[in-house]
């Protein structure tokens, strides 16, 4: 896996994902503040057209960005989103780095000037605050001293809100962000198209992302609504015999012959024969 970074940088990845060079290349174009149907669609088909030979690895969070539920919440960050979030980037084609923390919907740390430790953020607060708010250590144990993630001082603070998202908080509640993210990725793992298919997108409008992906003549269609709002749209002619799939722990949408109704941030994912 290469971080190849350029102008161009979908199409560097392409270059050096030919035979006999890297197998992947670390995408950044999903770490922008862009959260529209529009720029996830427009970003995978470029680089699906450019890149014939290798394999692309996608992320929609790091340590030099804000946290995606942060930066895709549009200030109402929810667990719904959360795992919308988690499902929509690993059905896309190709692996995924997943950031520490987007199991459990960490949102971006709060802190105070005199608890940063990011050059950038000292240098240029408070226009910019620096990238420390999504380097916090993980919370493993909301009773434990600095939240179970070391048993000296860590390098920075953990915030109050994180903690009621540790780990232990997490692991008995079967409606938490954590068990959906467990429950998606172990669903996602008995769906071969999902995880090595081809990838083609569906016309839609915002706020309706939708795409098949087929391996060895099975299909699935996945559509994800990206608005927390519910909606409805028009199944294109040959989705609408679609056998619904279930077991993946979203909110599901309905449909109704030809038109498919979602809830905000519902998906749907049917077999396409």
């Amino acid at each position: 896996l290469g971080e190849i970074s350029s102008e161009d940088s979908l199409a560097t990845m392409a270059e050096y994902t030919r035979a006999g060079r890297l197998h992947m290349g670390y995408s950044f174009e999903l770490l922008t503040a862009d959260f529209s149907v529009e720029h996830i669609r427009g970003t995978v088909q470029t680089l699906e057209a450019q890149m014939t030979e290798g394999w692309p690895c996608w992320a929609i969070s790091n340590h030099d960005v804000e946290r995606v539920l942060t930066r895709w919440g549009r200030g109402q960050p929810s667990p719904q989103l959360a795992n919308l979030l988690t499902a929509m980037v690993c059905s896309l084609r190709g692996s995924v780095c997943v950031f520490q923390g987007e199991e459990l919907g960490l949102t971006e740390a709060e802190l105070p000037y005199e608890a940063l430790q990011d050059p950038y953020g000292i240098a240029f607060w408070p226009q910019f605050k620096g990238r420390d708010g999504c380097r916090t250590p993980m919370p493993w144990s909301d009773a434990d001293a600095h939240a179970g993630f070391s048993r000296g001082m860590p390098w920075l603070p953990i915030p109050p809100e994180h903690r009621a998202l540790a780990v232990s908080r997490q692991d008995g509640d079967a409606g938490s962000v954590l068990n959906g993210f467990r429950r998606f990725m172990h669903w996602r793992k008995s769906r071969p198209a999902l995880r090595w298919g081809d990838i083609r997108f569906v016309d839609t409008v915002e706020p309706v992302l939708a795409f098949t992906r087929s391996l060895d003549g099975v299909s699935v269609l996945v559509v994800f609504n990206l608005a927390s709002a519910a909606t409805e749209i028009s199944l294109p002619p040959g989705f609408d015999q679609a056998q619904p799939l279930d077991g993946h722990g979203l909110l599901q949408g309905h449909r109704h012959g030809d038109r498919l109704r979602l809830p905000g941030y519902g998906v749907w994912f049917a077999r396409v024969d």
